[in-house]
């Protein structure tokens, strides 16, 4: 099939194929760009894209130094990255966007992201 990843994993075939479903019917723009989540086994990123001009408005990730010390878990983590994300956008003067769940399940982490972006201001 063109434009689908090469991965040797079934279940990450599936994402993948999911992912294209989904990216057929969302696009970030300047004004709503789209909040995409990418979830590791250990860690979470957020960026927010404007997918007219390719451009990255705002990222966040549970990587960056001192982020969120007092986080127990990974759900509150990614929570955590939620908020930082939301206010980094809200900051560039960007209030509303399109969540990108990119494939996963609305479910756990993914979800604690956009509670979290929901908690700090950003509307979806």
């Amino acid at each position: 099939m063109p434009g689908v990843k090469r991965v040797k994993n079934a279940k990450a075939t599936a994402r993948v194929h999911r992912k294209e479903r989904i990216r057929k019917t969302i696009s970030g723009t300047p004004e709503r760009p789209r909040l995409s989540i990418f979830r590791s086994a250990k860690h979470i990123y957020a960026q927010a894209v404007d997918d007219t001009t390719n451009t990255i408005l705002a990222a966040a990730s549970d990587l960056e130094d001192g982020f969120a010390p007092e986080a127990k878990n990974k759900k509150d983590r990614a929570k955590a990255v939620g908020k930082a994300v939301a206010k980094k956008l809200i900051e560039k003067g960007v209030a509303i966007c399109v969540f990108d769940r990119n494939g996963y399940i609305y479910h756990g982490r993914v979800s604690a992201v956009a509670d979290g972006a929901r908690e700090a201001g950003l509307k979806f």
